[in-house]
This record gives C-alpha cells, sequence and structure tokens, in this order.
C-alpha cells in the first residue's frame, strides 16, 4: 500500500505539464542520438549539463533520464536498417536485425525491439520502484566505515566488468582518483595538484571534464573515420508480427528483461554488457542455433529487452546508495550534485516528490518511447541522410557555448579543450574513459568518508573489519579481485568483450 501511495505521489509530479515537455524532449533527444552513429547518450549528457542550470531539479532529471533511455531504443533504428549501430549497447542487434530487414521484415523487426524495449523498460522500473525503499532503509544501517567499502566495491567492479585489458582499466580509475583530488584540502585547506592556478583552488569543474572527454573527444575521434552508411531502401510496411514471431519473441524478451535487470545494477557493466549476455544465452538455449545471425527474431528480442532493462535498473544504486554503476550514471550523480541533491538514502526521506517523480517519469517516457519509434520511424529514417560534416559544426559550437557559460570563464573553456584531445588519446590508446569518470566522482566521496571514518576510530584502521557489513563489503571487493585475477576467467572476460 505505501508503494501505491509514493507512486501516486510521483505520477503527480510527473504528470504535471512542464515535465511531461521536458520527458518528451528527452526522449525525442534520446532517439535522435541512438539514430544517429557516432555521438550516444554519454557525450549528449555531457553537452546538456550546463543548460540544465536553470531547471527544477526534477525537471532536469526526468530530461537527462529520457536521454539515457531514449538512446538504447533508438540505437536499434540504424542496426536495423544501416547495418550500423546507433549505440554501443545495440551491437549484436546488427546480426539479425539488418538480416530482417534484406529479407523484407523490417518493420517487424523494428517493431519487435520497440515492444521487447518496452515491456523490459517496464520492468526494469518495477523492480527499482520495488527495491528502493527497502535498500534505502539498509542504506542508512551505513556509516563512514561501510559507504568507503562500498565505494570501494564499486570501483573494483567497474575495473572487473570494463571492457579492454585490466591494467589499462585500473590505470583509468586511479587518473579519475587523481583529478578528483585537484584544488583545496577540505580538512587542512591546502591547495593540492593546483599548480599555482588560482582556477583550480575549487577543483576541476565536473562538467569542464565531462564535456572535455565524451563531448570533444568523441568529436575529434569521428573526424577520422570515413562515413560508410549500408542503408536498407525498402519501404517498412507490416509493423505488427505475427502470432508465430510472438512466440518466438515472449519468451527471448522474458529472459533478456531478467539478465538486464540483474546487470543494471552491477557497476561498470553497462548496457552493452547485458544485450551481450541475452544473445549469448538465447543462442544457447535455442533449439536452431544455426538461424542466428540470418535474421532469427530472438537475436533481436532478447538484447533488445536487455539493455532495456539494464538502462532502468542502473538507477538502482545511483538513487539508492550514492553509487553510480557507469559512466552515464556518474554523469547522473553529477547532475544531482550540480543541483544541490546529496545523493544517497537521504534523497527518498528529504525529497520524496524528486525520487518517485523521476521513477514514475520512466514509464510515462517508455510509453512516449513506442509512439517515436514506431509510427514515426520514416522521420528517423530521413534524419539518417544527414551528413556528419553538417552535424559536428553544430555540436561543437553548443559544447563551447554550454561550457563557457557555467562560470562565464574562458579557461574552463581552454581547460575542455585539452580534455578533449586527451580524451581522444585515450581512444587511440585503447584506454576505456568510463572508469575515469567513475573515480572522479566517487574519488572525492571515498576520501572523505575515509578520513569521517578515521576520526570516529581514532585512526584505527581495523573500524573497516570490525563492523559487519563494512568487512562484508571488502570480503566481495576481494572476492572480485581474485576471480579476476585468476586465468581462466581474465581469458573468458576478455573473449566475451571481443565477441560483444
Amino acid at each position: 500500500m505505501e508503494l501505491f501511495d509514493n507512486l501516486m505521489l510521483g505520477f503527480s509530479s510527473a504528470l504535471t505539464i512542464q515535465n511531461l515537455l521536458y520527458a518528451f524532449g528527452g526522449c525525442v533527444l534520446g532517439t535522435l542520438i541512438g539514430v544517429l552513429p557516432g555521438l550516444g547518450p554519454l557525450a549528449t549528457i555531457s553537452m546538456l549539463l550546463p543548460f540544465t542550470f536553470g531547471l527544477e531539479p526534477l525537471s532536469a532529471l526526468i530530461m537527462l533520464s529520457g536521454i539515457y533511455y531514449g538512446a538504447a531504443y533508438g540505437g536499434s533504428t540504424t542496426a536495423i536498417l544501416v547495418n550500423l549501430p546507433g549505440e554501443t549497447s545495440s551491437v549484436v542487434t546488427v546480426l539479425d536485425g539488418h538480416q530482417m530487414a534484406r529479407q523484407g521484415r523490417a518493420g517487424v523487426a523494428l517493431s519487435t525491439a520497440a515492444l521487447g524495449s518496452f515491456f523490459a523498460g517496464c520492468v526494469g522500473t518495477l523492480i527499482l520502484a520495488a527495491f528502493a525503499k527497502p535498500l534505502t532503509e539498509f542504506a542508512f544501517e551505513f556509516g563512514p566505515a561501510e559507504y568507503f567499502s562500498l565505494m570501494t566495491m564499486g570501483l573494483v567492479g567497474a575495473v572487473s566488468l570494463a571492457s579492454g585489458p585490466l591494467l589499462k582499466a585500473i590505470g583509468m580509475i586511479v587518473l579519475g582518483l587523481l583529478l578528483g583530488l585537484v584544488g583545496t584540502d577540505v580538512a587542512s585547506g591546502v591547495m593540492r595538484f593546483t599548480f599555482g592556478l588560482p582556477q583550480l583552488w575549487e577543483g576541476i569543474d565536473f562538467i569542464v571534464i565531462a564535456v572535455g572527454i565524451f563531448a570533444f573527444g568523441e568529436i575529434i575521434a569521428s573526424l577520422e573515420h570515413k562515413e560508410i552508411r549500408e542503408a536498407y531502401t525498402g519501404r517498412i510496411t507490416n509493423l505488427w508480427p505475427t502470432l508465430a514471431d510472438f512466440k518466438r519473441m515472449m519468451p527471448a524478451v522474458l529472459r533478456g528483461s531478467a539478465i538486464g535487470s540483474a546487470v543494471g545494477v552491477l557497476p561498470g557493466a553497462g548496457l552493452s554488457l547485458a544485450s551481450f549476455f541475452a544473445y549469448s544465452l538465447e543462442k544457447k538455449v535455442s533449439k536452431t542455433p544455426e538461424r542466428f545471425g540470418r535474421g532469427a527474431i530472438e537475436g533481436v528480442a532478447g538484447p533488445e529487452a536487455a539493455n532495456n532493462a539494464a538502462a532502468q535498473t542502473a538507477f538502482v544504486p545511483t538513487l539508492t546508495l550514492g553509487i553510480p554503476g557507469s559512466a552515464t550514471m556518474a554523469l547522473m550523480l553529477g547532475a544531482m550534485i550540480v543541483h544541490n541533491i546529496q545523493p544517497g538514502p537521504q534523497v527518498m526521506t528529504s525529497n520524496p516528490s524528486l525520487f518517485w517523480g523521476l521513477i514514475a517519469s520512466m514509464w510515462i517516457g517508455n510509453l512516449m518511447l513506442v509512439i517515436l519509434n514506431l509510427p514515426l520511424v520514416g522521420i528517423w529514417v530521413k534524419l539518417l541522410t544527414v551528413p556528419f560534416k553538417v552535424l559536428y559544426p553544430a555540436i561543437l559550437l553548443f559544447c563551447c557555448v554550454g561550457v563557457y557559460s557555467v562560470q562565464n570563464s574562458v579557461f574552463d573553456l581552454f581547460l575542455a579543450v585539452g580534455f578533449g584531445f586527451f580524451g581522444y588519446a585515450l581512444r587511440k590508446l585503447e584506454c576505456e574513459p568510463a572508469p575515469l569518470m567513475l573515480g572522479f566522482v566517487l574519488g572525492p566521496m571515498i576520501e572523505e568518508n575515509f578520513r569521517r571514518a578515521m576520526v570516529l576510530s581514532k585512526g584505527d584502521f581495523t573500524i573497516f573489519i570490525h563492523r559487519p557489513i563494512s568487512a562484508a563489503l571488502l570480503a566481495v571487493t576481494a572476492i572480485l579481485i581474485i576471480a579476476v585475477a585468476l586465468p581462466a576467467i581474465r581469458n573468458r572476460r576478455e573473449e566475451a568483450f571481443q565477441e560483444g
């Protein structure tokens, strides 16, 4: 009954004209960036963060959330029609989705992706609503020692689940932690890593590093790639799947929703890993695995359900514990901080209309996305003809205006450009920048809770193992480290990311 009352509170907050417009705007933008290959939700949310300063906190989070899960929808359109994933989570959708389009079943493939995504998104949101309060009540038992252990486990989990070599992922985490230390030490007032520059006394602004590494870096990296688009040019008809299609796709949607809901909660996993796991499972449980890669509808339904369920449940640790599970969730956490909202379990009690309003908006957004992705599919197909050389100058200008407008600082603009070239260098070195962002966001929080724990224990390090919850979290952390270090698991992990 309490859950019902909370959801009613959420819908009353989300169903205002203003919030509905921002939800619709976020879904449209998310679908747009999902359809257009090369940008992605991470770069787009980074660009739009400065422009949310004048909005109400709930409106800003609703719009940014719509961009996040809207991109998971839109990426399937490009994957099916152009044989090119608009979003990394749609990589495996290409395998069977485009083959269905070549067989004259593009409409069925698109509707399968949209309906599977809608169902999985609703399931993921329901799980978020159901588990939010128990997790929050559990989190109230946390002190500084528990939060330190939890955040440490999150960083280790991000390293273990990040794609690419482990040493590079660890290096990115450490670099992010170091960047988070730039500025004035809150405890002693000493300047750290500022190189004598007054502009760095308050640290590196979250907006600057996010826009620089992800938006500018993505633009610079994309300029060196030649545009190759193998678009489906046939007429899209017969959107509704047949009864036989439904019988094949529904079990895949259910399995994909379950996998995505579980993977989305894991730190550092992301949507791509969820869709890959779902595709692998469908191929293994199928009695005719030879159909996969040749237009199997399960190969579209399972991964699309998985990545959209993961997009919803990724909010679980972010909203309830204040721990981002991915780089995009780190940006969402940063957006909360920018709007003076302290992330963590207190959000539910101190600002319940924001917490439940955001959850309710996800159901509304998923319904909007079905309407945007099926009847209006012709519009998205036409957008695929817009050349990147027209888009990128406008995006670059948009980024510059956004960064400068935060503090009217030219220094911030030059710093963002510097981080843009740094982000491009990371891509050339095949270093995934996402762990860096997690380290940057969590670093100051880890340091703060570590110091508080030391003050409470009068410098006794055993506080982290004497408190049961903290000891259990550190034990899980140790297990993750040992598991990743084992050769068999490490090799299997690398194979998984190569296949994905």
